[in-house]
């Protein structure tokens, strides 16, 4: 991951640690009405289902 710009996330804003490489495979990236979004692992985790079912953010 050295080298690639910050990534944050969208729902806490937490930031990833470009040095991290292991936990850098647990972020997740989805694309929201044609724009990269980011989750980390904390809310990617939490908000599984949402993502599965693909629900809107508004209602997360």
């Amino acid at each position: 991951m050295s080298g690639q710009a910050a990534v944050m996330c969208s729902v806490c804003g937490d930031r990833q640690d470009p040095e991290d490489e292991m936990r850098a495979l647990t972020w997740v990236r989805e694309n929201d009405q044609g724009r990269a979004r980011w989750l980390c692992p904390r809310c990617a985790s939490r908000h599984v289902r949402d993502i599965e079912s693909k629900l809107p953010v508004e209602y997360w």
